[in-house]
């Protein structure tokens, strides 16, 4: 249903019509005068023209009721090309006042037909404005609804090219290669699970002791920032390999640090991770767990949250997380 069809203007209902017809004529004393309110809302001469013949060839042959009938029949049989002459009517009607121009013993029933009217207006008003906003909120629900799909889509549809982009690392010779390829998915992955990147992750050209990538960036999780690190070494993170990590993250102000490999981690590189938790929050994590991560479609943002809540309140740096919420 459009907004014209909801309009009462539209199409006087039967319940209204029979109130204007009822109305009007008591508002107006003669015939003539009937003719001339209608005549002023704007009515087409070629409407009332054979009434106002009647009416000046004889007074006998119709009364200001069947005037009043025929035109506002007409006016709502003609539909959308009277709807402005319609207003006007309904108008004048509801904003009658001066009720001392009616007959005497018209007055109160004209007061009480004007009053009707206005209730009926207000009414039917008041649904259609209802109806309305109804509708207008559902579109916009709708709309809504419609945008959180196609967005959720086309997440799914970027973290599907990162986990099979992630699984292709494994199989790679080439370090080199390798290394850019990681570079552009952590950038992708931390981007897509809504964590601010703020310095992109860039490789650091270094090669010796076993390390093939060092991949650094800092992230804002929470509000709090966190110097982010990765190797892909040939055997476990030791001591060592953390080590500058930690000198990074301490030389670094109110940062964190979270440490990732692509092996797993000494005792050593753990126990000296546990000491530096006395002064910053320090987190390791592996390849294998965002693997796992990215193939459950877990939340990025809880599993680094989890892994920062553990190494601050257990003290534990490396909690291993294998499991996660979809």
């Amino acid at each position: 249903m459009t907004a014209k069809e909801c309009d009462i203007t539209f199409h006087y209902p039967p319940e209204l019509l029979q109130l204007l017809v009822d109305a009007i004529p008591r508002l107006c004393r003669s015939k003539k005068d009937v003719l001339l309110f209608f005549q002023g809302a704007g009515v087409a001469s070629e409407i009332q023209e054979d009434l106002k013949a009647k009416v000046e060839a004889d007074r006998s042959a119709v009364n200001k009721f069947e005037i009043a009938r025929t035109i506002l029949t007409r006016l709502n049989e003609k539909g959308e090309p009277t709807l402005r002459v319609r207003r006007e009517v309904l108008k004048r009607v509801v904003e009658f006042e001066e009720f001392s121009s009616c007959w005497p013993e018209d007055q109160l029933k004209a007061k009480g037909l004007v009053a009707e009217i206005r209730k009926v207006i207000d009414a039917k008003d008041a649904f259609t404005r209802m109806r309305l906003e109804k509708e207008k909120a559902q579109k916009k629900h709708s709309s809504a609804y419609l945008q959180k799909t196609r967005a959720q889509q086309e997440r799914d549809s970027d973290l599907e090219q990162i986990r099979k982009g992630f699984s292709a690392l494994f199989t790679m010779d080439n370090r080199r290669e390798r290394g850019i390829e990681l570079e552009g998915i952590l950038n992708k992955y931390f981007k897509l699970e809504g964590i601010l990147v703020r310095e992109a992750f860039c490789r650091v050209g270094e090669e010796g002791a076993g390390i093939v990538e060092q991949i650094d960036g800092v992230i804002d999780l929470d509000g709090r920032l966190y110097l982010v690190e990765m190797k892909w070494l040939a055997d476990r993170t030791d001591k060592g390999d953390v080590s500058a990590h930690l000198v990074n993250v301490f030389t670094r102000g109110d940062v964190g640090g979270i440490f990732i490999s692509a092996s797993d981690y000494t005792r050593g590189a753990i126990d000296v991770c546990k000491e530096a938790l006395t002064k910053k929050a320090i987190a390791l994590c592996t390849l294998e767990e965002i693997s796992l991560l990215l193939e459950s479609r877990g939340s990025l943002r809880a599993f680094l949250i989890e892994k920062v809540r553990a190494a601050v309140l257990d003290k534990v740096p490396f909690k291993k997380i294998t499991k996660f919420d979809c």
